[in-house]
């Protein structure tokens, strides 16, 4: 084989090792301890294309329910903003996918800020959601490169220099039945935001605008399923 085929298939090889190395779900070491319980989760393709792990209740039914009690999205653990993901980002972010969620919600249940507040005779749900990380690593790591999230990682560095970056917003949700306080459906979900130039850049809301369509667009064929 000559030097220019053998240079060829090594930087072949490479590329597919390193582009087959990120994790389209949540690992899970990343689970956060948000919800109760990680039983059964089970890896599922979304309506929208995107991977999650999911597990759902035999007995769960949209339509068995005609209020909803959420509030806003939590953080879990409680967020430690840096250079690269400030305060501000963290709670636009918050706003932002609470707004979204809500005129989901909306569009089927009565919203209600807590069980509390539903209605005498109604039937309500409650959705407890947090964002568990917002990340940012260099494309093409492998999963020994990168380090493990908290409530925000920052961005690591190549031993060889500058590399784009991908980013990434760890989302955890789960349906109780208000009246039985049994957990319906869960959720554990890895959004994939846009890359980053390098490690200088800051991570924004805008960089997971599209994907939080998506993942609102999920939402949305979900609870009409």
């Amino acid at each position: 084989m000559s030097l220019d085929r053998k240079l060829f298939v090594g930087v072949a090889l490479t590329y597919l090792l390193l582009s087959g190395c990120t994790s389209q779900v949540t690992e899970r070491e990343q689970y956060s301890g948000f919800l109760s319980n990680y039983n059964n989760l089970q890896e599922v393709t979304t309506a929208t294309g995107e991977k999650a792990m999911r597990w759902v209740s035999p007995s769960w039914n949209p339509n068995a329910y005609d209020t909803i009690a959420f509030r806003t999205l939590e953080f879990y653990p409680s967020p430690k903003p840096n250079e690269q993901v400030n305060q501000q980002t963290l709670a636009d972010l918050q706003d932002f996918m609470s707004r979204k969620a809500k005129i989901v919600l909306g569009q089927k249940y009565q919203r209600v800020s807590n069980a509390a507040a539903a209605p005498a005779r109604s039937r309500p749900l409650i959705l407890r959601a947090a964002i568990t990380g917002v990340s940012a690593s260099n494309e093409g790591m492998k999963w020994y490169e990168v380090m493990p999230i908290a409530a925000v990682v920052g961005a690591t560095q190549a031993a060889t220099g500058h590399r784009d970056q991908d980013t990434n917003l760890f989302i955890e949700a789960e349906f109780i039945d208000a009246r039985t306080n049994q957990t319906m459906a869960k959720v554990v979900r890895k959004v994939f935001g846009n890359p980053l130039e390098n490690e200088s850049q800051k991570i924004t809301t805008k960089d997971f605008k599209d994907a939080i369509e998506k993942l609102n667009t999920d939402l949305w064929t979900f609870i009409h399923s």
